[in-house]
């Protein structure tokens, strides 16, 4: 794996077709953030292999960032709802419902699983390499224009 490097630190590109910058923090060999502002942190760098990774995907490279370490910090229930998702192929998509079917301990037939699941979807501190934009009726982490444009790129 060539991304992410064992430093720590605050990485960003701007991306014409996002509109915005694509922003990831990453500790020792993991990401634990990734975000989408209009302008980085004053002290990010530019210069790193998951960025270049990230900007060939926009361009219409199949990637699905499968091999990219994740550092979750959120609540287990939570981190259960994110690695499903995270099992979604490339250039395919899925209901909140069928998140839950594919989620350890949930069902698609319980109100309270599937608002489980939109929190946790909405919660997603690295969207892209967590890819909620392949969630079709749920929310994603990603601003509403870059989850569609996400979406535009794989197909979706």
């Amino acid at each position: 794996m060539d991304a992410p490097t064992t430093d720590a630190g605050i990485y960003a590109r701007e991306s014409a077709y996002l509109d915005c910058f694509v922003q990831f923090g990453e500790a020792g060999d993991r990401v634990i953030s990734l975000s989408f502002p209009e302008q980085p942190d004053e002290d990010s760098g530019e210069d790193h292999p998951l960025l270049d990774r990230i900007e060939d995907y926009l361009n219409g490279t199949e990637d699905d960032f499968a091999d990219v370490t994740v550092g979750l910090t959120v609540p287990t229930a939570q981190r259960k709802v994110l690695e499903a998702v995270r099992e979604i192929p490339y250039g395919e998509d899925a209901t909140v419902e069928q998140v839950a079917r594919m989620t350890p301990d949930l069902s698609a037939g319980e109100q309270e699983d599937l608002t489980q699941v939109r929190e946790a979807l909405a919660a997603n501190p690295v969207p892209l390499l967590i890819p909620d934009h392949r969630v079709r009726d749920g929310p994603s982490a990603a601003p509403p224009p870059v989850e569609q444009k996400l979406r535009a790129v794989e197909g979706l």
